[in-house]
């Protein structure tokens, strides 16, 4: 019976990761390790359970009547287990998050250091980021990222939500000035984010109750934030920051706030994870952990 249980939850988890590249990336084995395991278990059954591509798979009609079982069958062991080892609400196991690279580094590490202090039964691993994790395609417990995720399929929570701030250094104020309207930024050197070829080069703002938008031409752009950061710091020019980013160098004056009488979109910093009926208790209490660390801190809105 172990086999087989322990077949279950490897398909469980190559559904969930959707390729053999990522389940072998979430248990630490080679792809070729995995694509035996697959192929062993369908002679097993007898039945094919996943059509392969080149890059992807699906599940066959078979492989999706599997994976509904498998699903519900290891969630009942879980719960069992539980039960019977009295554990259901100490947290305990390993957890993968992932958080972008300023902010894990700035804001999190500590707080994920302080966790595991706490509940010493749990081990976590803090993957940092600027690629725009993905909880099923990254084998992550818990993706943390600004704004909510488009994706239907996960759930999310809001942890805290902060405000957008234009900002410059001393040396750029004094070699440029600083602009007096969002349409002065159009004549001022700007530094935006770049994803994917994207270039976030659309600065919202609120005008009394209206919503507006300047569309800037970037001087420099990076896809990474700290790059970003480190740029305005040393005077390359104006960035568009998020708070909790920033707020430790308008405190000691190494970046200074612009158009202050302009209220720039607010953004929320979410917790996104796997949709699934019950979360094990080490995911809900580090939930609640961060969300309590952060939520007095002075970049909250």
């Amino acid at each position: 019976m172990p086999d087989e249980i322990s077949d279950l939850k490897f398909f469980c988890t190559l559904a969930a990761a959707g390729s053999i590249a990522g389940c072998a990336r979430v248990v630490g084995m080679s792809s070729a390790a995995m694509s035996r395991r697959l192929s062993a278990l369908e002679a097993r059954l007898g039945t094919r359970l996943v059509t392969r591509t080149s890059r992807h798979f699906a599940l066959t009609a078979e492989g999706l009547r599997l994976h509904e079982r498998a699903v519900r069958i290891m969630e009942e062991i879980e719960e069992a287990e539980a039960e019977v080892t009295a554990r259901a609400d100490i947290p305990h196991g390993l957890l993968r998050v992932g958080v972008p690279s300023e902010l894990g580094r700035k804001r999190l590490a500590g707080i994920v250091a302080a966790f595991v202090e706490k509940y010493p039964d749990v081990t976590v691993h803090l993957t940092l980021s600027d690629a725009g994790l993905d909880v099923i395609d990254d084998g992550l417990d818990i993706a943390i990222r600004a704004g909510m995720p488009p994706d239907q399929g996960v759930m999310a929570t809001t942890l805290i939500s902060s405000r957008r701030v234009v900002c410059a250094s001393p040396d750029y104020r004094a070699r440029r000035g600083l602009p007096a309207t969002p349409h002065d930024l159009l004549k001022h050197d700007c530094i935006c984010l770049l994803r994917r070829q994207r270039i976030f080069n659309e600065w919202a703002y609120h005008d009394g109750k209206v919503r507006k938008e300047i569309h800037v031409t970037p001087h420099l752009a990076a896809s990474s934030s700290e790059v970003v950061h480190d740029w305005a710091v040393s005077g390359h020019g104006i960035a568009l920051k998020v708070l909790w980013d920033i707020a430790d160098d308008l405190k000691c004056g190494r970046l200074i706030e612009c158009l202050t009488s302009y209220a720039w979109e607010e953004i929320v910093l979410c917790a996104v994870y796997p949709s699934r009926a019950h979360l094990p208790s080490r995911t809900r209490f580090f939930l609640d952990f961060v969300r309590q660390a952060l939520r007095h801190r002075d970049f909250v809105t």
